[in-house]
């Protein structure tokens, strides 16, 4: 079905296409294929379609956008890859979405430094292919290959923020474009500053409400001498989860550890043809800088899984091995996926101090376990953050309200033991409902800050604090 236009008078859309275009050229489209490409993420959220798609390929573009968009107040969403899971990047109020997929250029790279410098469409792995002949490397890893910008806009973080942080600690400077069309420079290659206002972590997290991110300057970090992965199996969730509470305590520094409940573990194992048992299962790995350090840190791990129930203790030592197993951990949406064929995935994600994991994730599976839907569990358990997936045919009002109802109880649990609704997906429109629960009268600052810098609220409205 065609994606309709928004409310907003078609002659106003089509004038605005052809200012736009008088700029960008052929890099304005109104094609609905374009426009329904644009209107959601990778989630069962609808989708909500943009009236115009930009593609700018520099910031100057993009200021032209953005002024072209605060005359004729037309909202505003940045587009990244399409991988958000919350409804980032839907056009609640129709407008323009700013693709930033043409701005995809490694700017600079200062070894000795250890940082560098990109547009904000580069992605993850085309970043880490620049870098390979470096040393260096740029570890904050969300799974999909997410762009830098987007990644940015979302505060996200992975499977390795245990050891090398999220994108709040990676992110040293930014090039943003404000909702009047001025450019601002927030933050310096400095290591540390205690001048001004910390802007940078203002708009790392802001979800494109605050501002359109162009250029995006990263802390890397040097590339492992050694390294090593491992899979536990366990006979209970709790003994996986205390094993995981019991590392992090002891200061072990683990790269990544990650959980897969057992329902995750079969719908994984059945999808990526993987050889381990259905159980809990904790997912390792090591990074040292020799191979005698790896092992003492491999060791220390194993011991104290055998003490909480953990047994089959295998190794994946070579890189095709390791490989395979990260790439398993990262298609756990599509495992889980397949566990219903034609269904769609609700994920979701909750964060919880450490010692209050076990606690969280034991009343979750109650949960779980009396729903009449799937719902595997996966986490980045090393850092207090773990998914719940949850498989449903959305044209089934009933799943839809058990999945809402579900994941009601899970962020109202995840609150009491203080934490947070989200620990990486951010609130775009899925979670704006419990955005009050978790910050009170914070949200009002909020709110002031975001109506100073775009007091029309053009800027992705609709999402983070709306």
């Amino acid at each position: 079905m065609t994606p309709p236009r928004s409310a907003r008078d078609s002659v106003l859309i089509d004038a605005v296409a052809a200012e736009l275009g008088a700029t960008l050229a052929d890099a304005v489209s109104t094609a609905t294929a374009v426009r329904e490409h644009h209107s959601k993420g990778e989630s069962y959220h609808p989708p909500a379609p943009p009236d115009i798609v930009c593609f700018p390929q520099t910031t100057e573009q993009v200021c032209a956008i953005v002024r072209t968009c605060a005359r004729h107040e037309m909202p505003i969403v940045p587009f990244g890859a399409g991988t958000s899971l919350e409804g980032h990047v839907a056009a609640l109020d129709g407008g323009v979405s700013v693709d930033m997929s043409r701005m995809n250029r490694i700017l600079r790279v200062s070894a000795a430094d250890m940082d560098v410098t990109v547009e904000a469409g580069v992605t993850h792995r085309q970043l880490n292919h620049a870098l390979r002949n470096t040393g260096l490397m740029f570890f904050v890893d969300p799974g999909a290959d997410a762009t830098i910008g987007g990644m940015t806009a979302t505060r996200a973080s992975g499977t390795t923020a245990v050891r090398y942080g999220t994108m709040r600690e990676n992110v040293l400077a930014l090039t943003v474009v404000l909702a009047d069309g001025r450019v601002l420079h927030t933050g310096s290659r400095a290591r540390k500053s205690a001048s001004g206002y910390d802007l940078t972590r203002l708009f790392v997290g802001s979800e494109g409400t605050l501002g359109i991110v162009t250029e995006v300057t990263l802390r890397l970090h040097g590339r492992p001498e050694a390294l090593s992965a491992a899979v536990c199996g366990f006979s209970t969730l709790e003994g996986a989860v205390d094993t995981v509470i019991a590392t992090i305590q002891l200061g072990v520094p683990v790269a990544r550890i990650e959980l897969l409940d057992e329902v995750q573990m079969a719908a994984t194992a059945r999808y990526a043809d993987l050889p381990y048992a259905i159980a809990p299962t904790l997912f390792f790995e090591f990074h040292g800088l020799s191979e005698g350090s790896v092992v003492e840190q491999a060791k220390i791990v194993q011991e104290i899984a055998s003490e909480h129930g953990g047994s089959n203790f295998k190794w994946a030592t070579t890189p095709e091995d390791r490989a395979r197993l990260w790439r398993a951990r990262h298609d756990a949406y599509y495992a889980a996926l397949a566990l219903r064929p034609g269904a769609q995935a609700w994920t979701t994600d909750v964060c919880v101090p450490i010692s209050r994991l076990a606690e969280c994730i034991r009343e979750t599976q109650r949960d779980n376990e009396a729903a009449s839907i799937p719902a595997p569990l996966v986490g980045h358990v090393g850092d207090g953050n773990f998914h719940l997936i949850y498989v449903i045919d959305p044209s089934r009002p009933a799943e839809l309200e058990e999945a809402t109802r579900l994941n009601d109880r899970l962020v109202a649990r995840a609150l009491a033991l203080g934490g947070t609704c989200t620990g990486e997906h951010g609130v775009g429109y899925g979670k704006l409902p419990y955005v009050r629960q978790e910050h009170g009268d914070a949200l009002d600052i909020m709110r002031a800050i975001k109506h100073a810098l775009d007091p029309n609220n053009l800027m992705n409205p609709g999402k983070l604090i709306a």
